[in-house]
């Protein structure tokens, strides 16, 4: 991943591809499906090598371009891609699996190390030109928090207690 990326980097994706898992597991995702789901979350964010914009679009063509070769067949690329796709904002999951990548894509939100992840993406939409202060910054996550919710039980149940803790947080920063 670009180095530039304080945020989309390959921390993200390892802490991702954790979240995926306990998320899959405790939501009794089966050993095939779980593999499927994994492999998607390891090519989600792979796109961003070549840039922001479209950058789903562009993990779905690397996947494709690999995951043959890895003995993937054109049905089970297709479901990757479904996943991969689903992680866009806004989230539109069409099934369990995707339903897990998106929730596992944002676990961040509802959890104790949300402000120094949060941090990397603030940094990351800095060095991009999305927001230009930190208010603005906070301004954008309280839309985006208002507009965002979690999918499985298991996100509800873990995640958004914390995370609208966080939003109380970040409203009280705002000038």
């Amino acid at each position: 991943m670009p180095k530039h990326l304080s945020y989309h980097s390959v921390a993200h994706v390892i802490d991702v591809y954790h979240a995926a898992e306990n998320i899959g597991t405790r939501e009794h995702v089966s050993g095939y499906e779980m593999q499927l789901l994994l492999t998607a979350v390891l090519f989600h964010d792979t796109g961003f090598i070549h840039g922001v914009n479209g950058h789903e679009e562009e993990s779905c063509r690397i996947a494709n371009q690999y995951l043959p070769g890895y003995g993937y067949t054109i049905d089970e690329i297709k479901k990757i891609n479904g996943m991969i796709l689903a992680t866009k904002v806004p989230q539109l999951p069409k099934n369990h699996l995707e339903e897990i990548i998106c929730d596992a894509d944002l676990d961040y939100l509802g959890r104790d190390d949300f402000f120094p992840i949060s941090n990397n993406l603030y940094s990351e939409f800095k060095e991009n030109r999305i927001v230009s202060s930190e208010n603005e910054w906070n301004k954008l996550q309280v839309t985006f928090f208002e507009n965002h919710h979690y999918f499985t039980n298991t996100s509800l149940k873990l995640r958004q207690e914390k995370k609208e803790q966080h939003l109380i947080s970040i409203k009280e920063k705002i000038n």
